[in-house]
């Protein structure tokens, strides 16, 4: 199975089209070429090999130069108007330096003179695929830049940090995680940090020399997300100027991570599924197969298990990706780690925002732990980067601190398991439903997912907690109690 160009690519094996309208020559070539280790196609004429290489592209094109209709320069010509990379070895009898100027002109990166041994065509074919592996490394060098340049503009969060008993948990895992090359889920709330502890993820792992790529799901539309996961060739669609790799190949020998997967349509979780099991793909608008080796990490803010039992979730690809499952706590499950936090964002702002502040006033930390952080660690670092704009001394005040934390927000106290108090201008329906949802998630999860003792914590009956467990997701349509006689 072909790799492709732009894989890991290893000249001692390569695609390469022969084109001579000499039987003889033709046959020779390749026999010679298939010896060596190599996929080789051969054609008879111009036109059909520039046919075979628009339908799938090859590494290098050892073409004659005297051929009727179409010669070795008009088939050079031809190759790279359709591959600008097209990689072309010329063969001729005339070995002039005018012909080879002329060959080179047409793009061609050698020629070889008539009659040759074997041994001088392999040497040949040889520095010529250096000179494609030598392409193929700056075109994903190159690609690798442009993802590192989009990706920076995204705000990546900030270092796992706490003292709690949840995040050293949590490190204990992810280390635990790391050291295999299974497929690790992440689940958490916006805010939470799952992109950091995926980089952690990689950056402990034996792949950490490898790619790190991110892809974030539910910023793009279903056919931009198929590009960018697997790449297009050039007229794939109205735009498609070139060929672009995609972050599956761009991830290849390292670790891709997949953001907030959940926000995928069922047709790009068909396609994600057939990936993960087969570890291979065809770019949008492409006919080779690419195989690649990419560990997967995914994250969500969505409970994936309830998606699959609503069906809008294949359950197959659930259980593809969550062989390591991974839960992020929000921060109102960790207060003890609120102050450690801002502490760690004024020394990391400070220096660019407000450089005379140097810490946090004591009555700031306990103002900023009587709230319930619904936007989580990202929350709370924004909160403070805004304070450190307002701040007079060299020390953050809680006059400094954002408005909803002062007044009737800032008594949306901690306690155990306590829920957020939302704000802002949403109306109240939302907010009590809101607050419902979570307790019944909180109550279902704390009864390990049994139905009857989740209702009798909540203290409602059976027949109505199934109402809102189906309301809000939890189960599936029509899942009736057993006691329940509609």
């Amino acid at each position: 199975m072909h790799r492709g160009r732009y894989d890991r690519f290893d000249h001692t094996m390569a695609r390469i089209l022969v084109v001579d309208d000499n039987d003889t020559m033709r046959e020779g070539m390749a026999v010679t070429l298939k010896k060596s280790g190599h996929d080789v196609l051969a054609f008879k004429t111009g036109a059909d090999a520039v046919a075979a290489y628009q339908k799938s592209a090859f590494d290098l094109t050892v073409t004659d130069l005297k051929m009727e209709p179409m010669d070795g320069l008009a088939v050079t010509h031809a190759l790279r108007a359709h591959d600008a990379d097209a990689v072309v070895l010329l063969v001729t009898a005339f070995g002039t330096i005018e012909v080879a100027v002329e060959a080179m002109k047409s793009g061609a990166c050698d020629f070889i003179t008539k009659p040759f041994s074997p041994e001088v065509l392999r040497a040949k074919v040889d520095s010529a695929l250096q000179l494609v592996k030598a392409k193929a490394q700056v075109v994903k060098l190159t690609a690798h830049n442009e993802v590192l340049a989009r990706d920076a503009q995204v705000e990546t969060g900030t270092a796992l940090v706490g003292e709690s008993e949840p995040i050293a948990k949590l490190l204990t895992q992810v280390r635990k995680a790391a050291a295999t090359d299974a497929t690790v889920h992440i689940h958490g709330e916006s805010g939470t940090g799952k992109e950091l502890v995926a980089r952690m993820l990689h950056e402990l792992s034996p792949r950490k020399n490898g790619p790190f790529i991110v892809t974030h799901c539910a910023a793009l539309a279903e056919t931009l997300l198929e590009s960018e996961l697997f790449g297009h060739e050039r007229g794939a669609f109205t735009g498609a100027i070139k060929r672009k790799l995609g972050r599956f190949e761009l991830a290849d020998g390292g670790t891709l991570f997949l953001d907030e997967l959940g926000e995928i349509t069922p047709n790009m979780q068909t396609k994600l599924l057939r990936v993960l099991q087969e570890k291979e793909f065809q770019r949008v608008g492409g006919e080779e197969t690419i195989k690649v080796d990419v560990r997967v990490i995914s994250a969500t803010h969505r409970n994936l298990q309830a998606e699959v039992e609503a069906k809008r979730f294949r359950e197959d690809l659930y259980y593809r990706l969550h062989i390591v499952p991974l839960t992020v706590p929000p921060l109102r499950e960790r207060p003890e780690d609120i102050g450690v936090l801002a502490k760690h964002f004024v020394q990391k702002h400070a220096p660019r925002v407000n450089k005379a502040v140097k810490q946090l006033a004591p009555e700031t930390i306990s103002a900023l732990c009587r709230y319930a952080w619904p936007g989580n660690v990202r929350e709370l670092e924004n909160a403070i980067e805004q304070a450190l704009v307002f701040a007079e001394g060299t020390s953050l005040l809680e006059k400094d601190l954002p408005s909803f934390l002062h007044g009737a927000a800032a008594r949306a106290l901690f306690t155990a398991g306590a829920l957020p108090i939302p704000h802002g201008d949403r109306p109240l329906p939302d907010i009590l439903e809101d607050l419902e949802r979570q307790l019944i998630e909180k109550a279902y999860e704390k009864s390990g997912r049994v139905k009857t003792e989740t209702a009798r914590l909540l203290g409602i009956k059976t027949s109505a907690l199934y109402y809102k467990l189906e309301k809000y997701g939890f189960i599936q349509k029509g899942e009736k109690p057993p006691d329940d006689p509609g």
